[in-house]
């Protein structure tokens, strides 16, 4: 095969493209032959002794539930194993405070389910706010048949907690809706292929009156059908009441707009130039140094300006974040007079402050532990008696999640605390830096036995992502620690956790995202395997005990590691994975991350995603087939963001050319996340476990 060959000549010549038929019964008898025999292998009386431990931490009574607070109601959404499907629910503040808060059920799944005859799956809420003085009313709910990312938005009654009887009904597909007012709604569904995006999204938002079919709505804002998608909603913030727009051209480019007075402007900043608003203010993240009258604006920043005197004259008022070598913007969240930022240094968690009536002067938020993560939130900046209070989380590997609530300028407070799931005593959390093949230094976290014993026989098990600008942070994984940590070698010896901070991912900012972008995505491959040689190096493990884990552009990582690195392990997990880079922007919502990977229809592009294509780097790059680790390739049928087909393959190729010990795994529904329910979470997660425990403990 030519390297330049088309994708469009691919399907027909090449000899596995009929698994990509994802409800073809040829395609599908190979599925249900092949997860049979994964499952005949690995569910032993183990297994699901594992798998029950898992669902019983995910189900525990005792851990948080996390709220959204609206009016006076704080909302939960809860699944538990009485409540498969789960219950959406809410609490008053004083009762949610209290050791067993009484929540009032807006809507039981599962008695829905019985009811209807079909099971839907909760994907979110929003709720229409009410008029001065009014209590919440209605709410539009998004369900999905199967844990997809296609939903049906259904008119809810919180007063009656029931459906609206012909209320707002959108079909399933690709949607997003928000009110504009009781009777209209700003839409945009990918509900037809007319007006459906080549990445599988809505090209346009519409205004939907009720009773109104959505393709009879008219369109108020419409993209290019090669662009990503249209995306909006409507500020119902008083005295700030707008729609709101983006034209996003591809993952990374996009053009942001404001409807005032029924007039479209646009926020003229360059396409890479991250865009959000809120109130009077306009905020920018330039994701590349921008220049902007005569101001140099470095990547990463982030800047502020107020809307109209920007729409008029292009003014910002301050840069308020710039970073430096250690440091990146990890989020950011209103309270009513103050801004908080969530920064990243060395991966360590810092809050800083901003008084935005105090000429934007900064303050720190007093943290204590470094290798814990902190995430601050508001609370509800238009309460008038709590409008500058925040949520703040802290979590950290071996340390469970605390959920505290203050006001700026105050001490927060524990509100809830979760329990230890799982005996961490005896374990430590460290942060090691490998140099990669270019001299980079890239960090990582090491959960390990304090007193490890060095001589290279750990089990260790490596998770990964590196795409996407997304950034690894601690967190108290309670499936993890039950599934992994909890686990004894034969001689007593406990597994290592290992979390990479490979580059593609944010935890450095945009510079470090945008350095495995396309034709450098090696770096981040490189930056992993480093990391494994680093693990050996150290004493800590040796290839025989080393798994790896990954999901979805994780996934990808994975397939690169089989493929492009199969020396270095004793067994990986590729997880809802792209594996074929020729095919995938034709596959599901592929089409959008050209901007991450490249166009293979483009020859000079195809040139280098040819290198870091799994599927063909098995036989560009062939190994001995006795070289290549015990590799779990899993996937779902439902998976409608990078679809089965991919995982399929790479599987089908790899027993194909002889390569032992691979086995596949598909169950039909969970979407992209690989599971739609505590069950089927836990089944999904010991699957892994068990299957990379049984190759290297």
């Amino acid at each position: 095969m030519a390297m330049t060959e088309h994708v469009s000549e691919v399907a027909s010549t090449d000899p596995y493209s009929w698994l990509e038929g994802i409800h073809d019964e040829t395609a599908l008898e190979w599925v249900r032959n092949q997860t049979q025999r994964t499952e005949s292998e690995l569910y032993d009386g183990t297994f699901h002794a594992n798998a029950q431990r898992i669902k019983t931490v995910l189900d525990a009574q005792d851990r948080i539930p996390m709220v959204t607070k609206r009016g006076e109601h704080y909302y939960n959404f809860w699944r538990d194993s009485a409540h498969r499907l789960g219950l959406w629910r809410r609490t008053t503040w004083d009762s949610y405070l209290s050791d067993n808060p009484q929540w009032e059920v807006l809507l039981d799944l599962d008695l829905h389910a019985r009811q209807e005859g079909h099971e839907w799956h909760f994907a979110g809420s929003a709720l229409l706010r009410p008029a001065s003085g009014d209590t919440y009313e209605r709410a539009l709910l998004r369900l999905s048949p199967d844990g997809g990312d296609q939903v049906r938005i259904r008119e809810f009654d919180l007063t009656s907690k029931s459906f609206v009887p012909d209320g707002f009904d959108l079909p399933v597909a690709k949607t997003q809706a928000s009110w504009i007012d009781r009777d209209t709604l700003l839409v945009g569904s990918a509900s037809s292929e007319q007006y459906t995006t080549r990445s599988t999204y809505a090209n346009t938002l519409r205004r939907l009156s009720r009773g109104m079919e959505i393709e009879q709505a008219p369109i108020l804002f419409e993209v290019d059908k090669e662009h990503v998608a249209a995306f909006g909603y409507y500020d119902s913030t008083p005295g700030f009441e707008r729609i709101v727009t983006t034209d996003a051209i591809d993952f990374y480019n996009s053009t942001a707009g404001v409807f005032i007075d029924g007039e479209h402007h646009r926020i003229d900043v360059p396409t890479d130039v991250q865009v959000s608003l809120h109130r009077q203010w306009v905020l920018f993240a330039p994701q590349t140094q921008w220049e902007h009258q005569g101001q140099q604006i470095a990547a990463g920043s982030l800047a502020i300006a107020r809307l109209d005197a920007f729409l008029e004259s292009g003014s910002i008022e301050k840069v308020l974040f710039t970073p430096d070598a250690h440091t990146a913007l990890e989020s950011l969240s209103f309270t009513a007079n103050y801004l908080l930022l969530t920064v990243l240094h060395d991966v360590a968690s810092q809050v800083r402050i901003i008084d935005l009536a105090d000429q934007f002067s900064q303050s720190n938020m007093p943290l204590e532990d470094p290798m814990l993560s902190v995430s601050v939130g508001a609370v509800d900046d238009e309460d008038p008696a709590h409008g500058d209070d925040y949520w703040m989380t802290i979590t950290g590997f071996i340390t469970p999640t605390t959920l505290l609530r203050g006001t700026v300028g105050a001490q927060a407070e524990v509100v809830k605390k979760s329990p230890d799931r799982f005996d961490a005593d005896g374990f430590e959390v460290t942060q090691h830096f490998a140099t990669s093949a270019d001299g980079t230094r890239v960090p990582y976290f090491q959960v390990a036995a304090a007193d490890l014993v060095h001589d290279g026989k750990n089990p260790v098990l490596m998770d990964g992502y590196g795409g996407f600008q997304h950034s690894m942070t601690p967190g108290y994984a309670a499936a993890m620690g039950t599934g992994w940590l909890s686990r004894r070698t034969d001689d007593g010896r406990k597994p290592v956790y290992v979390m990479t901070n490979i580059r593609g991912g944010g935890e450095y900012g945009p510079a470090w995202h945008r350095a495995a972008l396309r034709e450098k995505r090696h770096r981040a491959y490189e930056d992993f395997a480093a990391i494994a040689q680093d693990l050996v190096a150290r004493g800590v493990t040796s290839r025989a005990h080393l798994a790896a884990t990954g999901r979805s552009n994780g996934g990808l990582l994975m397939g690169n590691m089989i493929a492009g690195y199969p020396h270095l392990f004793g067994a990986i997990s590729c997880g809802v994975p792209l594996l074929d880079m020729q095919r995938y922007t034709q596959l599901a919502a592929g089409h959008s991350w050209i901007a991450e990977y490249g166009d293979p229809e483009v020859p000079g592009d195809w040139d280098f995603l040819r290198t870091f294509s799994p599927v063909h780097r098995l036989t560009d790059q062939p190994h001995r087939v006795d070289d290549y680790p015990a590799s779990l390739i899993w996937t779902t049928t439902s998976d409608d963001r990078v679809g089965p087909s991919q995982a399929r393959i790479m599987a089908a190729k790899m027993m194909d050319l002889g390569i032992g010990n691979v086995r596949y795994h598909e169950p039909q529904d969970g979407g992209h996340a690989g599971s739609t329910d505590n069950e089927s979470t836990a089944k999904m997660l010991a699957t892994s476990y068990e299957f990379l425990w049984r190759q290297v403990r």
